[in-house]
């Protein structure tokens, strides 16, 4: 059997010691995007969502969502992040009646451990979001798919095809 880096002798969970690896700058990035209906579209076009601008409170939870992953997610290391960017773009066909919101979220840090966990945290967070603030105007709103666009710094780079 291979050896499981995030176990201990007794077959218990530990965080695995990153203090033997160089700092290098590493980024990720990552996207998500929420199905919305019309009027939700239409709401937070105009800024009319009752709960106030949905992208800005949206926007400050992913990026404070990315801050925190270490706080969430078990075994991953606490970092100081260079930079957290989240983009929005709508991705609009009215005569199909498809209003979706797509995500893009780049972390990026100088450490020595990645921040893909902090890009997915924070492109999550960030949906959760949204559909929080929208939920009175439809629930039927969907979320993702959610995956890491890329990675780089570290022992390899990635890049989904």
């Amino acid at each position: 059997m291979s050896e499981l880096t995030h176990f201990n002798a007794q077959g218990r969970a530990k965080m695995v010691d990153v203090s033997d690896k160089k700092d290098s700058v590493r980024t990720a990035r990552a996207t998500t995007s929420v199905l919305v209906n019309k009027a939700i579209y239409e709401q937070i076009k105009e800024g009319s969502n009752k709960k106030g601008d949905v992208f800005a409170v949206a926007q400050v939870a992913g990026i404070m969502a990315a801050k925190n992953t270490s706080q969430i997610i078990p075994m991953c290391h606490p970092l100081a992040l260079s930079g957290v960017d989240i983009q929005f773009e709508w991705n609009v066909d009215e005569e199909k009646n498809h209003f979706e919101v797509l995500l893009t979220v780049e972390v990026k840090t100088k450490g020595p451990t990645g921040v893909e966990m902090e890009a997915l945290t924070a492109a999550s967070a960030t949906a959760l979001t949204i559909y929080d603030m929208c939920k009175a105007s439809g629930k039927e709103m969907v979320i993702g798919p959610t995956m890491l666009l890329e990675k780089t710094g570290g022992k390899s780079d990635y890049a989904r095809d």
